[in-house]
Order: structure tokens, then C-alpha cells, then sequence
């Protein structure tokens, strides 16, 4: 039987996890002005005459104020210099006010207006009356649509010249945050192997995997859980009807959890049993191209010869070139923070050069569709003088856990 895989209850795996979350520290306000202050330099650097941040992450990544995006505006607009002014429904003001960390007045509409044209009337009254606004990158179509029907005398662009460039480079306390997360998201695949059993469901395995990421300290439980077995192992996101667990399967189990909103996301594939011939080749293939990949990983190195890095070492050992299978149909990785994946991406046609501060999932997936599939999963960051892992990698096929 694989090392660390079953013998316990699901009562006695729980029983060996406890709150991993005290000492963490949030982001503070001095930190949102400090990214405003950054976005303001590249604004403009690229002459725009305003920012718009729409409820959710960007708005978040840059205020502190948590909302969530639905049909009514409710964003930024941050100018060039000074400080942002919200648009939000007259209604919403007073608890928009709540959730603001970074102040700023509230310019606001009523029910049976138009909010588009508040935009363009706040630069008017800095004196603002043309020029090239950049949009968030996941501001709504309507919404973007309705600024630019409302604004004739500007040109818009992607925000994302601003949003992700700032973005994709976290901060030491954005990377303490992920380790914590990450660290505790480990701890709960560990009891999650222990409690496994022959017949056991996915439903009860996901139950179980969101107590146990509260019982670490994540507050919302599971940010997302992906479990399977056997042949479901290998379809990347899942099958329709996923089978109970079988002695011999690979198991196959993805999740992560939030903590002040950052996120954390590890993969760890093992068997159920004893290992096959064919499954040990597959698991020390993948754990070759994950090691591979992370040892390409150097600052200045373009992201896209991350992913070539490790297609190549699955190459060598006879499994398909491109996105072929049984290979690696997808990107060796992406990046994350407050979203699950963000900007740069480790796929071969992302040109963007590697830099400090810099996060990346790397998990170079093996697909047999039909039989099994293995992804081994684990984040790293770049430091100052190369990569480090935020998690080390699994150990072997029979003791995934070390």
C-alpha cells in the first residue's frame, strides 16, 4: 500500500490537523497606497488620462475595498494623480463606505440613471475632456461598452498595460500570505490521502477536504476541490459522473483555499494500492518535467521556455510532442495570487522574461485519456537569484508525502 494513503478515519485525519493561520498579517493600507502610487507612475508613463477599476479583484488588488461585481457599476476611476473616486448606486454608498480601505468620495447614480456618463464627468471637472482611458481587463462587455457610448471625446484601452503588470509582481507580504496558504492547503492533503478507502466517493472525500481546510484556518473552507479516480484521473478538470474509489486507481485530487484572499493550489496524484509498472513510468516522468520545468525558471528567462523545458524532457521519454497524448495537453503553469490564474502564464507563447517576485504554478499534467492521468502540482516563486519552491514537490509514487 502507497506510504501515507488510508489506514485512518476520516474523525482520526482530522484530529491530526489544527489552525495554521495565527501571525499572519494582511495587507495593510500603506501597501494598497504604495500599488496605487506604482499605478499612478505608469499611467503616466503611458499617458492615460484615467484608470478604471471595476468591482472585484483589480478593485481589490488596489483599494482594499472587497466587491463583487454584478449588473449595476460599481468601480474606480483613479486619475493620473491624486486620490480615487468610487462610483457606486446612490443606495450602495453607505456600505460601500464600510469596506473602503483606501478613502475616496463616492460619486453616485440613482436607480433610473445612466451611470456611464460619471466617468468622463469626473475628469471634466479635473479639467479632463479627452485622452485614452484604460479599462480593467475584466470589467463586463455592457459595462465597458456603456463608458465608451457615454464618453465619445476619449479612446479607450486594455488596463491590463497597468493592472497585471503590477500585479504579477507580489510583494513580500503578498508571498508570506500564499506560503501560509499553501503550507496549510499541504497539510490538508496529507490527512485527505490518510482517510481514504475502497468505495469511498468523491462527494465525501470534497466534504471532507473543505472541513479540513477550516480546521487549518481558512475561514471559507475549499476555494475549490477537484477529485478523482481511475480512469477519471485523466481528463484535467473532471468528468461528468466521477467513479468511487477502486484499489489500484490513481487518485488524482486538486484544491486550495483563500487566506485574506490569496490563494493556494496544489495537485497530488498517487495510487490507490500498489503501483503498476505503467503508473510508476507515468509518475517519474511527471515528477522529471515538474523538476525540469522549475530548473529552467531563471530570472530573465522568457516564460514560454519554462513550458518548452519541460515538454521536452517529456519528449525524450516518448511521450507526445506538442499538446499530443498521452502527454501534456495543456500549459506547464500559470500564475496566482488574488485569482487562481493571472498573468504571465508558463506556455510556450508568453514572451514575458522572468522576474523577481513573480508566482507560477507548475504542473506539467500527464494525460492518458481513458486510463489514468498524473499531475503533480506545487507553486514557486521567483526570488532574487532564481526559483524557490513555495511547497517542495511529492517525495516518490510510494511515499508521495515524504
Amino acid at each position: 500500500m502507497t506510504h501515507g494513503v488510508g489506514g485512518k478515519t476520516a474523525e482520526e485525519a482530522l484530529a491530526t490537523l489544527s489552525d495554521m493561520s495565527a501571525g499572519v498579517v494582511p495587507i495593510t493600507e500603506a501597501e494598497y497606497q504604495l500599488r496605487i502610487d506604482k499605478a499612478q507612475k505608469m499611467m503616466a508613463e503611458q499617458n492615460l488620462a484615467a484608470l478604471y477599476l471595476h468591482a472585484g479583484t483589480s478593485l481589490y488588488y488596489f483599494t482594499g475595498t472587497r466587491w463583487h461585481s454584478s449588473e449595476r457599476m460599481v468601480g474606480v476611476v483613479l486619475p493620473p494623480k491624486g486620490a480615487p473616486i468610487y462610483i457606486a448606486p446612490a443606495f450602495e454608498e453607505g456600505t460601500l463606505q464600510q469596506f473602503m480601505t483606501i478613502q475616496g468620495r463616492v460619486a453616485t447614480w440613482e436607480e433610473h440613471d445612466s451611470p456611464y456618463p460619471l466617468l468622463a464627468n469626473i475628469l471634466a471637472e479635473k479639467g479632463v475632456r479627452s485622452g485614452v482611458i484604460g479599462i480593467d481587463e475584466a470589467t463586463p462587455f455592457f459595462v465597458s461598452d456603456g463608458i465608451a457610448k457615454a464618453s465619445p471625446d476619449f479612446d479607450f484601452t486594455n488596463g491590463a498595460s497597468v493592472t497585471a503588470q503590477c500585479r504579477m509582481i507580489k510583494s513580500d507580504a503578498e508571498i508570506a500570505l500564499m506560503q501560509r496558504a499553501k503550507d496549510m492547503t499541504l497539510a490538508v492533503h496529507k490527512a485527505t490521502a490518510s482517510m481514504l478507502y475502497e468505495g469511498i466517493t468523491t462527494a465525501d472525500v470534497g466534504a471532507f477536504i473543505d472541513a479540513a481546510h477550516r480546521k487549518v484556518g481558512a475561514p471559507k473552507g475549499s476555494y475549490f476541490k477537484i477529485i478523482l479516480f481511475g480512469p477519471d484521473s485523466s481528463y484535467p478538470h473532471g468528468v461528468k459522473t466521477p467513479k468511487a474509489l477502486e484499489r489500484g486507481d490513481m487518485v488524482l485530487i486538486d484544491t486550495g483555499c483563500q487566506l485574506h484572499d490569496y490563494i493556494s493550489d496544489i495537485t497530488r496524484s498517487y495510487v490507490f494500492g500498489e503501483p503498476t509498472a505503467r503508473q510508476r513510468e507515468v509518475w517519474d516522468a511527471e515528477k522529471a518535467a515538474q523538476a525540469r520545468a522549475f530548473e529552467a525558471a531563471q530570472i530573465g528567462v522568457r516564460c514560454g521556455d519554462v513550458d518548452l523545458a519541460a515538454r521536452a524532457e517529456l519528449d525524450a521519454r516518448g511521450f507526445g510532442s506538442g499538446y499530443k497524448t498521452p502527454g501534456l495537453p495543456h500549459r506547464t503553469g500559470h500564475g496566482i495570487g488574488l485569482d487562481i490564474h493571472e498573468w504571465p502564464y508558463l506556455n510556450w507563447g508568453d514572451d514575458t522574461p522572468l522576474a523577481q517576485g513573480m508566482c507560477f504554478s507548475n504542473e506539467p499534467m500527464i494525460c492518458l485519456y481513458g486510463e489514468f492521468g498524473v499531475r503533480l502540482e506545487d507553486h514557486f516563486y521567483m526570488g532574487q537569484t532564481g526559483p524557490v519552491w513555495f511547497t517542495q514537490p511529492s517525495k516518490s509514487i510510494d511515499d508521495p508525502f515524504g
